[in-house]
């Protein structure tokens, strides 16, 4: 009997959603929901292949839609089990997946200062997926529960030890259903137990993170104690002078809450190309001569590298370099670029291999010469969603 769940993302104006088999992770039914509050919301989903769309009332909302994916979802003729909802942030408190009570929903809301662009959006689709699946056991699964095994040394900041015991202040990493997953899958991939396997995370996406596990477990990550942290991403600034937001703030005349909005929605490669957020986009235009578009794309391999190259140092026992994610498993330039990096290091990749291994093929695409595995390993996070929340069920 398959164990189907339902398996939801929600964000600040969409509504991913998937049904999943919990045991091979497989998706029968999957879609998006989006411009949820514009006048052109609408739900588009596949089910077995087949293309769909439907236009949503003008301006509808997390509800509307929810209600729209349920009745997709019913005529399906699809009968889950439970409901997995992915949120980002879990504090200290969430080192697993948790069932959905009163205490972790307050709590959701509580850890949403911390993922300001994420919690409490993930928080409206589970109050509203409760209406539409009352009788389902429905499961939160914590981007930050993989990182809580990260060490002081890794997870703290060089401030007053007060901000932490007072406030919680340090290292949380997000991106952790992906970063599991990929070490699930390259510990096969290698034939090792999972408690075996050393490897150095690249998920890379609009969104983007490093993680170094040793021996099967997290031991430091680039994101920090919000999204924000770490590498450039799509249209986050990544790490930059702790001065500059309040610098900015006073050249600018602007208040917190609007750099905040600044690091956040207008920075990245966005910001550095002045042309977009899209990696792909990007690509094309840097191929046409765009000066910003290969600055951003220069900028971004060079601060991947730099991470990489220093989670070395806590991975002694390296395994592999696997890359995941949009960017990850679809751009063989930026891989390219990126290993570029490490040729005097003895870690190489074949240019053929590499080009093989995009559009969820994947595979191995180091170099015969290589001192390194250099992995693409296409990540299903709502697998992880799906399987942690069958145990509840």
């Amino acid at each position: 009997m398959k164990r189907d769940v339902v398996v939801l993302n929600c964000g600040s104006s969409s509504v991913k959603f998937a049904i999943i088999d919990a045991d091979t992770g497989e998706a029968g039914l999957s879609g998006i929901a989006e411009s949820l509050g514009n006048s052109d919301a609408s739900l588009i989903f596949k089910h077995n292949g087949s293309k769909n769309k439907v236009q949503l009332s003008p301006n509808a909302g997390h509800t509307e839609a929810l209600n729209a994916i349920q009745t997709v979802i019913t005529d399906t003729g699809v009968a889950p089990i439970a409901v997995g909802h992915r949120v980002v942030h879990g504090g200290e408190r969430f080192k697993q997946a948790a069932l959905v009570d009163d205490s972790v929903l307050a709590d959701v809301e509580k850890y949403a200062s911390m993922a300001p662009l994420h919690n409490m959006a993930n928080l409206k689709g589970i109050t509203t997926a409760q209406e539409a699946y009352p009788d389902l056991p429905h499961v939160v699964v914590f981007d930050t529960s993989f990182f809580q095994k990260m060490p002081e040394k890794a997870y703290l900041y060089a401030l007053p030890k007060a901000l932490y015991r007072d406030h919680g202040i340090r290292r949380y990493g997000f991106h952790g259903t992906s970063h599991k997953f990929i070490l699930d899958s390259t510990a096969a991939l290698l034939d090792k137990p999972v408690a075996q396997t050393s490897i150095i995370s690249a998920h890379l996406g609009n969104g983007c993170s490093v993680t170094a596990i040793e021996q099967g477990v997290a031991v430091d990550t680039s994101l920090g104690f919000t999204p924000l942290e770490g590498l450039i991403m799509g249209t986050r600034s990544g790490d930059l002078d702790p001065s500059l937001p309040g610098t900015l703030q006073n050249k600018l005349g602007k208040t917190a809450d609007e750099i905040n909005d600044l690091l956040n929605k207008s920075s990245g490669l966005l910001g550095i190309s002045e042309l977009s957020n899209d990696c792909r986009t990007l690509e094309d235009a840097a191929l046409e001569g765009h000066e910003g578009a290969k600055l951003a794309i220069e900028m971004f391999c060079y601060r991947l590298a730099k991470y990489i190259s220093g989670y070395m140092i806590a991975v002694p026992s390296l395994d592999a370099i696997v890359f995941t994610g949009g960017i990850g498993e679809n751009s063989s330039l930026i891989r390219e670029t990126t290993m570029g990096y490490f040729s005097h290091l003895g870690v190489d990749i074949d240019t053929d291999r590499n080009l093989q291994a995009r559009f969820g093929k994947g595979g191995d695409i180091a170099s015969d010469s290589s001192n390194k595995r250099v992995f693409v390993v296409p990540t299903n996070e709502e697998w992880v969603i799906a399987a942690e929340a069958a145990t509840f069920a």
